[in-house]
């Protein structure tokens, strides 16, 4: 017999059970998609069926959210709708919404090769410890708030790699009816995303003089105790973009640059894959490699030519 409950007091129950095994950063992220989305649309209801699952799709789309955004909202609701049917509170209901088929691929952000060489070419010529951040990324392809993270104790030039084993974000904190952000240093994205990045000569250079007199405790961007949270980060780096005159991309763009010019230059796949940290390669595959017009050129050319 079930036990009625409205989704709610499900959800609440949920977050109470999933709070003790979910990095604090996750907590948070579900706690946001929950209060400002899943609660209105869904939290009086006593049972969620496919149709009103669809409508939240239709609805959610049509307000401007992302497809990305719209899924990451279904997983959670989806798991919080599997804790109530294990606990007794629903009845078992499959739940399979479906999106628009797109028309067009979404192309991603990434420097030319030109505007590239122009920006690594001002960051060498012009040292800030916030540039040097900026060098490493297009360098290394690491995520913002993994270089915000960064510290020096962190960057071994003997061994000549850079640890990634920490990330900074500012995370919002829901409690009752209180809310506040807070400033959190946690383990990487994901086990994948831990990591050593071999540096480039260029980097191992630059870096192995700097570590010799920086404090092995302060961050690398700040060469401070107090790091360089990541929004501030990215207005320093959209005021630069502006200054030199390259196109301003999001600072993500940064890491699709570096990974889009290992592929351009023949890299294997599966290095480039553990370079970024991607939790598989597919993930790798279907971001950046898209043979362009050229390339498939070549290959029919080369198909002929073998007849």
């Amino acid at each position: 017999m079930v036990k009625e409950k409205t989704i709610n007091q499900i959800t609440e129950e949920w977050k109470e059970e999933k709070k003790k095994y979910v990095k604090k950063s996750t907590y948070a992220a579900y706690q946001l998609l929950i209060q400002n989305h899943i609660k209105p649309y869904f939290g009086d209801l006593y049972e969620v069926n496919e149709e009103k699952v669809q409508q939240f799709v239709f609805d959610k789309l049509d307000a401007g959210l992302s497809e990305k955004t719209i899924r990451d909202i279904i997983i959670v609701l989806k798991m919080i709708l599997k804790f109530g049917i294990k606990n007794g509170y629903l009845e078992y209901i499959q739940i399979d919404a479906k999106f628009p088929s797109k028309q067009e691929k979404k192309e991603l952000d990434v420097l030319s090769k030109a505007d590239q060489k122009k920006f690594m070419e001002h960051l060498r010529n012009n040292f800030t410890f916030k540039n040097l951040g900026i060098f490493i990324c297009l360098s290394t392809g690491m995520r913002i708030g993994e270089i915000c993270g960064l510290r020096w104790c962190d960057v071994d030039t003997a061994e000549g790699v850079i640890k990634v084993r920490h990330t900074l974000q500012r995370i919002y904190i829901i409690e009752g009816e209180t809310r506040h952000t807070e400033l959190l240093l946690d383990t990487p994205k994901t086990a994948n995303s831990v990591r050593d990045i071999p540096m480039s000569s260029e980097l191992l250079k630059m870096l192995k003089s700097l570590n010799k007199v920086v404090n092995e405790n302060y961050y690398v961007i700040s060469n401070d105790i107090k790091p360089i949270e990541p929004r501030t980060y990215r207005n320093y780096y959209k005021k630069l973009c502006k200054q030199l005159d390259i196109p301003e991309l999001k600072f993500h763009g940064l890491r699709h640059s570096f990974a889009t010019r290992c592929i351009e230059s023949k890299a294997d796949y599966k290095t480039v894959s553990v370079l970024l940290g991607h939790s598989n390669i597919s993930t790798t595959l279907n971001l950046y490699v898209h043979p362009n017009k050229e390339q498939k050129k070549k290959t029919i050319d080369k198909m002929l030519r073998s007849l």
